[in-house]
């Protein structure tokens, strides 16, 4: 049998140590990244967003934390989880409780040398390191991509930022709602005689989040085959731009400006946007004519779908301002549950329109048990949104609830790295961790 060469040893290395963890990680057993371990440098939204993801299918995330006021949503709020600890302020903010279950937490100063040198020592054992800070700006602290790979070649090193390591705006700092702005999608948001709005949740954060959890399982499976590690680069900019979809490919392929903002309704499509009813709204969606012709008939109105001015799709985005108020007029005539008993079992889409606590009182949700409760260590029992996907090996899920700042420093300087209590104690005394 052939040598194996270095990046395949070092692979091999990799997969001893992943089988190893396996049998350590409490309720991780048969999940799809069990065994897999990530250093997770980031905070806010988009970067917890992505290694919670990472967290929910199994690998062990570590979270490394400033050692006095940790991730910075940890102060976004209110909300907060109220808290039995007295020295805990108003509790844990609901913005960190969103995206950082399933993850242990290490507060670590890697400013000072010592703390940075604890950061590579964890990242040779690593499989995953995850950061969004500004490009160069851990190269201080020789913590870069160049400079891990040397200490373990195999390691997957993903740097989120607004606007990438490349490029006339790579410097700049990057909120989602900047990069909305910039990158067309405030501009396509809102109603159309309004101004321009955000949309309502972080999006550009969360499919960046969603981009980079991809990315980091494509490039695992990529370490599997060649033995080698590589860079991800991930900037909500380009991320942006991608999620533009289909609005982007129309001005591409037609050369002109986008159509603006619809409010609920579709460019392309009509009728497919909310219609008022007695009491709220209520979503339509006559996706193709046979739904169009379904609709019509459970509206009480059939001689609508052999209207001239309404037979095809393109008729009716012609006719849009003709069409629209008709049907406004008849939905103002029930309430939204009235409406959603006569569309029941038609075939086509519809819904009413809820807030966000009717969203989780929905026997739907309740059903597919998004919701979930779990014990926090100083707050008691909270509420989470539950990881969205089921597989039919494995329960991905809320197996731990976010973590206290600096809750695992010990157990991971002892269990990871090897640390005695002596030398844990004397590191807490000098700053270097809490």
């Amino acid at each position: 049998m052939p040598p194996l060469s270095s990046a395949r040893w070092t692979n091999a290395i990799h997969i001893r140590q992943c089988v190893r963890r396996m049998s350590t990680q409490p309720g991780a057993s048969s999940l799809p990244l069990q065994g897999l371990r990530v250093l997770d440098l980031t905070r806010v939204l988009a970067g917890p967003y992505c290694t919670q993801i990472l967290g929910d299918l199994g690998a062990e995330v570590i979270k490394v934390e400033h050692p006095k006021r940790g991730d910075d949503t940890r102060a976004w709020g209110p909300p907060y989880a109220p808290t039995s600890d007295p020295n805990g302020g108003p509790g844990e903010s609901a913005y960190f409780l969103a995206v950082n279950r399933n993850k242990k937490s290490i507060a670590i100063d890697f400013k000072q040398p010592a703390g940075a040198s604890i950061i590579r020592e964890l990242a040779k054992s690593s499989d995953v390191f995850v950061e969004n800070y500004l490009p160069g700006t851990l190269e201080k602290y020789k913590l870069g991509y160049e400079g891990l790979r040397k200490i373990n070649p195999g390691l997957i090193y993903a740097s989120i930022t607004g606007y990438g390591q490349t490029g006339p705006y790579s410097d700049r700092a990057g909120y989602d709602v900047m990069v909305e702005a910039e990158m067309g999608l405030m501009h396509i948001t809102g109603e159309k005689d309004g101004p321009p709005v955000k949309v309502g949740v972080a999006v550009t954060d969360l499919t960046t989040g969603l981009y980079t959890s991809n990315s980091i399982m494509a490039a695992l499976i990529g370490r599997a085959r060649t033995g080698r590690g590589q860079h991800i680069d991930a900037a909500l900019s380009d991320c942006q731009v991608a999620t533009l979809a289909n609005i982007g490919s129309s001005v591409l392929i037609s050369g002109k400006e986008d159509t603006g903002r619809h409010g609920t309704a579709h460019p392309s499509i009509v009728p497919y946007e909310a219609f008022p009813t007695k009491d709220g709204s209520v979503l339509l969606g006559g996706g193709n004519d046979n739904l169009y012709g379904i609709l019509c008939r459970r509206l009480g109105r059939p001689e609508w779908a052999s209207d001239e001015r309404f037979v095809t799709n393109a008729d009716r985005v012609k006719h849009r301002e003709v069409l629209v108020p008709m049907i406004a007029e008849l939905t103002r005539g029930k309430t939204t549950k009235e409406w959603l008993d006569i569309l029941e079992g038609s075939g086509m889409p519809y819904a009413a329109v809820n807030d966000v606590k009717g969203t989780f009182e929905h026997e739907h949700v309740i059903a597919r048990n998004m919701i979930h409760e779990i014990d926090h260590p100083t707050c008691g029992p909270i509420k989470l949104i539950n990881t969205p996907i089921k597989f039919s090996e494995s329960t991905p899920g809320v197996r731990s609830p976010p973590p206290t700042l600096g809750q695992h420093t010990e157990e991971v300087l002892r269990d990871v790295l090897g640390w005695s209590a002596e030398r844990i104690g004397e590191a807490r005394r000098g700053g270097v961790v809490a």
